[in-house]
């Protein structure tokens, strides 16, 4: 919500007219200096939005405020100029607190909705940033969303592979109500999460794979100019629901620079649906800007969320920190997950963090059964990551 600032008012004040910690309002308004004079300076209030109501015969100003259960002042913020004339063909502007979430993670979650879902949070939470950390071959922007101003740096991810964008709708889920909860000063799964916004900054990549979500989703447009080679790499099959790839037929969770050169060799050498690790590391505009991103980040710990099978992945050649296995226990102890240290596998993007950095990384196995899995498996997965999720912030 957008208020014009008045002189005699502070950040400070709008924090207490709105409640909503002042930490939100700053960090909802960088233009500005918390000491700086408001005078018709635009302010962002997050965790509101604006709905007209229409003046009735008996309404006042005072009346409405009585009536909505709200103070006047703000009433009066939202509606400044002459307000001597109100009559029964009057609207005026009213604030309404959010408090349920806007993200309906249980359906199937596109890239087009995700895309929308980002917009209105950053409407709705200012503070929440955005920035785009690449491109998909086709062109698809791929968005990393930033929550807090703590020191930890823990970034998230989802979707590597098509066939497992629940993963996405799962974690767009859980921002919502991560951000419900800090601006309402609410409980997350019995956790209060303001002091997580102080101590963490979250990193998060919703969905790292956008071309092959919309093609597990929606498969390929009649005009798409790549239609018949992602066909071919289909065995002829207009059924991509197993597809697994980015749209150029390549695994893109095989494709980083841990090892790679011993996982290359047993897995298939040319463009599949899954599995193909490329024909070199990073050759994908998607893996790219995810080593890009991690590169420059400095993050303190990975958490890369895939499905199917309640395990969770947290060693790489002996390169792990001693911490992750107390992570890890706590994650386990959070979602009923079994956690296994070492797999036979390489070149996966934690696989990469820890062999880099020998920091902590994490490959958690949302639900169980067979990808994809069905979107009626929804909520238990959600419930039995909330736990991890936030655990990845205070750890």
């Amino acid at each position: 919500m957008k208020v014009k600032g008045r002189a005699e008012h502070s950040l400070w004040y709008y924090s207490q007219l709105f409640n909503v910690p002042l930490s939100l309002i700053i960090d909802s308004n960088t233009n500005l200096h918390v000491k700086d004079t408001l005078h018709d300076k635009i302010i962002n209030i997050p965790g509101y939005i604006v709905k007209e109501y229409g003046i009735t015969k008996e309404d006042s100003f005072d009346s409405v405020a009585n009536k909505l259960n709200m103070n006047i002042e703000a009433l009066l913020l939202l509606n400044q100029g002459d307000l001597s004339n109100l009559n029964q063909n009057s609207k005026i502007n009213i604030p309404i607190r959010v408090t349920e979430p806007i993200v309906i993670g249980e359906q199937n979650y596109t890239y087009q909705t995700m895309i929308a879902d980002l917009k209105r949070l950053e409407e709705i939470y200012p503070f929440m940033k955005r920035n785009t950390i690449g491109y998909s071959v086709q062109n698809k922007e791929i968005p990393e969303v930033i929550v807090g101003n703590g020191e930890m740096r823990v970034h998230m991810n989802g979707s590597f592979h098509a066939n497992e964008w629940i993963t996405t709708a799962v974690l767009m889920a859980l921002l919502n109500n991560y951000l419900l909860s800090i601006t309402n000063q609410t409980s997350l799964a019995g956790i209060k999460t303001e002091p997580l916004y102080h101590y963490a900054t979250l990193s998060l990549v919703p969905m790292v794979n956008p071309d092959g979500v919309e093609l597990v989703l929606n498969g390929l447009p009649e005009d798409d100019q790549s239609r018949e080679d992602v066909i071919a790499l289909n065995e002829g099959s207009t059924d991509f629901s197993n597809w697994k790839a980015n749209i150029n037929g390549v695994d893109l969770n095989k494709q980083f620079p841990a090892k790679w050169e011993l996982e290359r060799p047993r897995k298939p050498l040319q463009p599949r649906p899954r599995d193909f690790p490329g024909y070199r590391p990073l050759s994908e505009p998607e893996t790219i800007a995810m080593a890009t991103l991690t590169m420059n980040s400095n993050f303190d710990r990975v958490i890369a969320f895939h499905t199917q099978c309640k395990e969770i992945y947290w060693g790489f050649d002996d390169r792990e920190p001693p911490y992750s296995k107390t992570i890890v226990n706590e994650f386990a102890k959070k979602s009923g997950y079994k956690p296994v240290q070492t797999l036979d596998s390489y070149s996966g993007f934690k696989d990469w963090f820890i062999y880099e950095w020998k920091k902590s990384g994490f490959t958690v196995e949302l639900g169980e059964g067979v990808n994809p899995l069905p979107i009626t498996q929804f909520k238990d997965i959600y419930n039995e990551s909330i736990g991890i999720f936030l655990a990845g912030l205070y750890m």
